[in-house]
């Protein structure tokens, strides 16, 4: 069996496995789907289409399903990892009920489809396609890097949303010493901050609402503001979550540890532009001594230089 013949076959396999990977994200959703055509014929009502087709929200919605049917029916991590995992999109603010085996299906899918990329471009490398264990062990490494390319991607949106969160607090903590001055409770005070940055901050007036809501329902402050700092996870959220159970368990007035903790939020705030500024002098150094001082000794030493070339010619 020569070289070609068993890259033909590890081919043929890789395609083989992305079949039963699809045909075992598809049971169930196109029977739910046409169920639900059906209905609406029924009641009178068109289905939603668009130049006969469907709309892409709908497709949407088809692909997520059908990538968290696969992640559900492919057991690759134990129930600590998915919780860690579930722990990190709702960081990132995917809390959809399927969010982890969307995931997992996601990390599965760009694993093959990179190791496919790798299988169709690598005989047009030199060497590679001379030698099939390089072949192999370039798929593998493909399919590795296509596993763990998303979750990069999910920690670049971590790290953006929280930078978000982290820039609207202080304003947050202000409405909130403003409801609470006002006679607002803890809970009605915070809905109404997360109502008030709806539009400025809707990460944060997401986080605020959930917050909201758990307190409603449990009525357990510190439990409450724990996981709010669990999800937001930076410095500001675990020290508000920290002031407001002290005060509530040593009978400290909420307002008074409100306002000492957005005080103390706005001079970090101040400290942090101050050493944002004092780095902007060594960081503008280097610029301009690679593009405006070369520029300055053309325009001060170019007038003198060709007056010299003229006067030695």
């Amino acid at each position: 069996m020569t070289m070609s013949m068993l890259a033909a076959h590890g081919l043929e396999l890789l395609l083989l496995i992305a079949c039963v990977a699809a045909a075992l994200a598809t049971p169930g959703g196109g029977t739910r789907r046409r169920i639900a055509v059906r209905v609406q014929q029924a009641a009178g009502q068109r289905p939603p289409s668009v130049a006969g087709g469907r709309l892409p929200g709908d497709v949407r919605q088809d692909l997520t399903r059908r990538l968290a049917q696969l992640g559900e029916r492919l057991p690759v991590l134990d129930p600590m990892q998915r919780a860690k995992l579930g722990l990190q999109l709702t960081r990132a603010g995917f809390r959809e009920r399927r969010a982890v085996s969307s995931m997992i299906g996601i990390k599965l899918s760009c694993g093959v489809l990179f190791a496919g990329v790798a299988i169709v471009f690598s005989p047009y490398i030199p060497r590679f396609g001379e030698y099939f264990v390089i072949r192999a062990v370039a798929m593998i490494a493909a399919f590795v890097i296509g596993v763990i390319v998303p979750e990069y991607v999910l920690g670049a949106m971590i790290r953006r949303r929280r930078r978000i969160i982290a820039a609207c607090f202080p304003d947050a903590l202000d409405l909130l010493v403003i409801c609470t001055m006002a006679g607002n409770s803890l809970v009605s005070g915070v809905r109404r901050v997360a109502r008030e940055l709806a539009r400025i901050c809707p990460p944060l007036a997401d986080e605020l609402t959930v917050c909201a809501d758990e307190l409603t329902l449990s009525g357990n402050v510190s439990e409450a503001l724990a996981h709010f700092a669990l999800r937001v996870d930076f410095p500001s959220a675990r020290s508000l979550a920290t002031t407001l159970t002290q005060s509530q368990r040593f009978g400290t007035p909420i307002t008074q540890a409100l306002r000492t903790l957005s005080r103390s939020e706005r001079t970090e705030q101040i400290v942090a532009l101050e050493e944002q500024a004092a780095k902007l002098a060594p960081k503008i150094t280097l610029p301009m001594m690679l593009f405006i001082l070369p520029t300055v000794g053309l325009i001060a030493a170019g007038p003198a230089a060709i007056r010299l070339l003229e006067v030695f010619k």
